[in-house]
């Protein structure tokens, strides 16, 4: 029995990893005002970041039970298992209605198989997730193998970023005012990673060359085999300082293989324009599969 990938579309995942892949997207909504979009279907990141740059503020919404009780069925009477692997569930409610989806399905075609894995994560963190489980399930990999190794991954995938306004961490709550009136003063530029599915500030640099050189260094102090890993790069609009993370990253560690993208519309509404993060498997990942 073949297996169905599935995400959320906070994965950002290029699309021609997304059809090459045969992964299933299922959207989030994208609301300005009384406009309600469905993320990567009817607006698609650069429309977003330019209603940003407008002064447009948007907002999202998860994807409700119904978009994945739909997903799931379509694929379940085609003979299909299902795994789908979830936004985090400590930010948005997406991984509860895929949840809620799953057991409401299951109940109506007894037998079918469908697991959902929480990445605690997002963008191309999750993203990187979704790739490799696709790869297995072209594999002919069981569920089950599948399910235990990304979520393996997904509890030791680092995410590291810095921001480039704090006006948009201010509105999500994770700065407070002063911090956001003083760091655009002073040109800072905080660090974050995700811990326990839930962005978290862990230093703070002055000027985005020093937050891109910092993003690396902790990748040094976190990560192992870097040289081997595919490497995922997001950016929040701003190829130039993807183009000089990854430089600086091959020059460090040698890597070859990297993803790409940008931050889509889901984390994009939050973070703001201007950021970017790397994403790579850390040392615990490799302690534990060595003792397998």
């Amino acid at each position: 029995m073949s297996i169905k990938i599935i995400s959320d579309s906070a994965c950002d995942l290029p699309e021609e990893i997304i059809k090459e892949n045969d992964i299933e997207v299922v959207p989030f909504h994208v609301l300005f005002g009384d406009d309600d979009y469905l993320d990567r279907e009817t607006i698609w990141p650069e429309e977003l970041y330019k209603k940003m740059r407008q002064g447009f503020m948007p907002k999202t919404s998860q994807v409700t039970p119904k978009q994945f009780v739909d997903v799931f069925t379509k694929h379940v009477k085609e003979g299909r298992q299902c795994l789908y692997i979830a936004f985090s569930s400590k930010m948005s409610g997406t991984c509860e209605a895929g949840i809620l989806a799953a057991q409401h399905v299951k109940s109506t075609y007894p037998g079918s198989v469908i697991e959902v894995i929480d990445t605690e994560g997002g963008a191309l963190a999750q993203g990187l997730a979704v790739y490799a489980a696709a790869k297995m399930a072209q594999e002919e990999k069981p569920i089950n193998e599948i399910v235990e190794e990304i979520t393996l991954q997904s509890q030791h995938t680092e995410h590291i970023f810095s921001v480039d306004d704090l006006e948009y961490l201010f509105r999500g709550g994770r700065v407070n005012r002063i911090s956001s009136f003083v760091g655009g003063i002073l040109n800072i530029k905080p660090i974050l990673h995700v811990k326990e599915g839930r962005m978290i500030p862990i230093e703070k640099v002055r000027g985005k060359t020093k937050a891109i050189k910092r993003i690396v260094e902790i990748m040094e102090e976190r990560g192992e085999d870097l040289r081997n890993q595919i490497i995922a790069i997001n950016h929040a609009d701003d190829m130039e300082s993807a183009l000089r993370l990854k430089e600086l990253i091959v020059e460090r560690f040698g890597t070859q293989n990297f993803i790409i993208n940008t931050v889509g519309c889901v984390l994009g509404s939050h973070i703001g324009i201007g950021g970017v993060a790397a994403f790579f498997l850390n040392k615990e990942y490799y302690k534990l599969k060595s003792l397998k």
